[in-house]
């Protein structure tokens, strides 16, 4: 498992009404409800940043196509709105999206791009199967401390937390294996290496100290 960021996007809420402040790569933006449901209509609300997402790729995807072929389309633009039924207790979500060509443009080449749009990469997570994994961190402390030392540092695993996201073993399987009983291999990677998956552990189960620290 590789995650698609190495820094994940980042969302914080405080005292005003629904308004959240949301840091990607490189800034922020601001989230918030219309004044219909509360909020003060400061930023785009997630239904709206989700449908951008897919206008976005949408762009990108088809300009991409454009250049590579060097064909003169200087203009695209789509439009994206979504609405949901209720089926057998079941919540159905249906989302259209209309292409307009706003230059002239040949029926074979409309077509093509048309396909090209379907097979953007946020068109095949929403058409694909979607898992979300919730998980919380923890600051507690647990009598049951596991400790793997090395040279610069001991690894603690505390099992009552653990909560096997899988993101330790999959993105540093020289150190962590899961298949193994003494599943942890501190010297299997130099101590930053280590640190810095530790810190990406979602439940808290995985920690360090430094060997020189009481």
């Amino acid at each position: 498992m590789q995650y698609k960021f190495d820094k994940p996007v980042h969302g914080v809420s405080g005292s005003i009404n629904y308004q959240c402040t949301i840091e990607w790569r490189n800034g922020k933006l601001i989230a918030d409800e219309p004044v219909t449901s509360g909020g003060t209509d400061s930023g785009p609300d997630p239904f709206t940043l989700l449908l951008s997402s897919l206008a976005s790729c949408t762009l990108i995807t088809m300009r991409m196509y454009i250049d590579r072929k060097g064909w003169d389309i200087p203009e695209i633009a789509v439009n994206v709105n979504l609405y949901q039924e209720t089926k057998d207790d079941k919540t159905i979500t249906t989302i259209d999206r209309d292409i307009v060509f706003l230059t002239e443009l040949e029926s074979e080449r409309k077509a093509r791009l048309v396909e090209i749009a379907k097979n953007c990469p946020i068109s095949k997570i929403l058409a694909g199967e979607i898992k979300v994994r919730t998980f919380i961190f923890h600051d507690e402390e647990t009598e049951k401390v596991i400790k793997y030392p090395n040279d610069e540092i001991t690894v603690l695993w505390k099992p009552e937390f653990c909560q096997h996201s899988g993101r330790c073993w999959s993105q540093l399987p020289e150190v962590f294996d899961y298949k193994k009983k003494h599943w942890i291999t501190p010297t299997g990677a130099n101590a930053e290496k280590i640190i810095e998956q530790i810190k990406k552990c979602p439940s808290g189960a995985l920690g360090y100290k430094k060997n020189e620290e009481k």
